[in-house]
């Protein structure tokens, strides 16, 4: 009997994504039936996706498209309001960071700073985790977290294969081995974990700008959305925000590992004349060899990293609200983040490789060689994630039927209750959630199911929207504890040097000092920043559904219009 029933439940594990994409739809009819029309309808498809992206039952992009037929189908939303989603100024300022990202992993450039700060950094093992975790978040501002896990953990492991040996040998050793090394050797093999665990680091560099990850572009989305006349966040007002809250978490996440695994003892900080020092002097030459293969820094990489620091910034100085940006030389509102992102990243497909020589054309003798551009459409196609780019437009989608629907407005009623516990302390339940939440499903699809609710919690409290979205948002960013958490989590424990315990047991704390940090943030740069103690003009009622006759409107201007 044992033996059927277990039979049973591999067959049915098989099939489980099959068996979801089956029930799911007729567990949650009722919600149909149970809610006015229009939200009951909406709030039926938004299930169905939350449920469809938790379980991946089908890809997350496929799961994005579902607002094209269930909206319009459902009587929710016209397709022609739900298909503009798909593709609106945020998707062009994502697909911007995308293409420079492709240009400077297609040069070599992220290799040659990764390179260059480990040298700076030296390779004592905690400040080599520290410089890991400059060089990762470094990176991951401009670069898709995958691609800097993808490309730093090789680094890492010649470094540590230098500093160590033959990491699984040692590990072998480190179980059989009694005498007085013992200690260095579990050391080694602690030390191999550190140096993958940093590789979790991507995701806070990837908070610090708005195109470093998919949840900040989808708060901006829904902001336009919800609130049309809010214009303080864009790229310059988000990083001057998020990148001292960077640092900030950097510190003390580094303190906070290197403790945990013993790299702050003066052994391991120190350099002794023993056989570790040895070790690190094979360490550093590995790593000054691999910088001197790079050779001098040619013409390609040198153009990249003009126009990279260009890049950033024209998008830091557009509008950074601090300040007065050049945007003033052009009609207001008419220039955004994503028009500047699109002018550099358009040069790139044209302005050379090669230095350009005016003797070449005078030389009979010169080569003919083909002109090559910077970057290649080609390179840009292969290296552009389009998923991520679909599932942002599936999250405008649904935003906009929730808003449109009356579902938002509705949820946010439910939520008074709420108002009785202390903003300040909601900021920390908000991003403790949401970090734990993300644990288990896509930080995408965590966000854009909970930021219309958030949103409408904030109004029915009669708080600062950003007050809530902003933690939120940097909060679904927020995952240590599980291999299946991210895919930087994934290519690191796929290495074989960590295991899951010590991916929980590192992460538990992590997260813990991440609230703590936005909670910092959010009460005071963040509150002096975005006036966050004040209920603001943009968010009133314009956002809010009304019912007139059997038709929602959604704004303050369509009810004066069918008045």
């Amino acid at each position: 009997m044992e033996m059927e029933i277990s039979v049973l439940a591999k067959k049915l594990w098989c099939v489980h994504k099959q068996l979801i994409l089956l029930i799911t739809p007729l567990v949650f009819l009722p919600l149909i039936f149970a809610l006015p029309e229009k939200e009951g309808k909406c709030l039926y498809v938004v299930v169905l996706m939350a449920m469809f992206w938790c379980t991946e039952a089908m890809p997350l992009a496929v799961t994005a498209m579902l607002p094209v037929c269930l909206f319009p189908t459902l009587g929710i939303l016209p397709s022609k309001m739900v298909c503009p989603q798909y593709f609106l100024e945020t998707n062009f300022l994502f697909l911007s960071g995308l293409v420079m990202a492709s240009s400077i992993e297609e040069w070599g450039l992220h290799r040659r700073i990764a390179l260059k700060v480990l040298s700076i950094v030296g390779v004592k093992p905690a400040w080599l985790i520290l410089g890991m975790m400059l060089t990762s978040s470094f990176l991951s501002m401009w670069l898709s977290n995958t691609a800097t896990t993808a490309m730093m953990l090789p680094i890492a492991s010649a470094i540590l294969e230098s500093l160590f040996g033959d990491l699984e040998s040692l590990k072998q050793r480190s179980k059989s081995t009694e005498d007085s090394n013992t200690d260095i050797i579990h050391g080694t093999v602690t030390q191999s974990t550190i140096c993958v665990i940093y590789t979790q680091w991507t995701y806070i560099g990837g908070t610090a700008t708005l195109t470093g990850t998919a949840p900040n572009l989808i708060l901006i989305g829904q902001l336009k959305s919800y609130f049309p006349d809010c214009d303080l966040i864009n790229f310059g007002s988000w990083f001057a925000f998020a990148f001292p809250l960077m640092l900030l978490f950097l510190v003390l996440g580094w303190v906070w590992i290197a403790f945990l695994y013993g790299g702050l003892n003066t052994r391991l900080c120190f350099k002794k004349e023993d056989r570790r020092a040895q070790a690190e002097a094979r360490a550093k030459a590995v790593i000054e060899e691999d910088y001197r293969k790079l050779g001098p820094i040619n013409f390609a990489e040198g153009s990249i990293a003009f126009f990279f620091v260009l890049f950033a910034i024209l998008l830091f100085t557009r509008d950074p609200k601090f300040v007065t940006g050049w945007s003033v030389f052009f009609k207001k509102g008419y220039v955004s983040d994503a028009v500047t992102g699109v002018i550099i990243v358009s040069i790139l497909f044209f302005f050379p490789s090669q230095k350009p020589s005016l003797s070449w054309w005078f030389d009979p003798q010169a080569s003919n060689t083909r002109y090559v551009p910077l970057l290649s459409w080609k390179k840009a196609q292969e290296s552009v994630p389009w998923n991520i780019i679909l599932l942002l437009g599936g999250g405008f989608a649904m935003a906009k039927a929730c808003e449109e629907s009356g579902l938002a407005s509705w949820i946010g009623g439910h939520l008074q209750p709420l108002a009785e516990v202390p903003p300040a302390a909601a900021v920390m339940l908000i991003t403790a959630f949401l970090a734990c939440f993300t644990e288990f499903a896509s930080n995408t699809a965590t966000i854009i199911i909970f930021l219309p609710v958030i949103a409408e919690l904030a109004i029915h409290v009669s708080i600062n929207p950003l007050y809530f979205m902003i933690p939120a948002t940097v909060g679904c960013s927020y995952a240590f504890m599980l291999p299946v958490s991210t895919p930087p989590n994934s290519i690191a424990f796929a290495s074989g040097h960590l295991m899951v315990k010590d991916m929980v047991k590192t992460g538990f704390i992590m997260n813990i000092l991440g609230v703590l940090s936005v909670s910092l943030a959010m009460n005071t740069w963040g509150m002096a920043m975005f006036n966050l103690n004040t209920y603001p003009d943009w968010a009133q009622p314009f956002n809010k559904s009304v019912v007139v006759g059997d038709e929602h409107v959604s704004s303050v201007q369509s009810l004066n219009a069918t008045l």
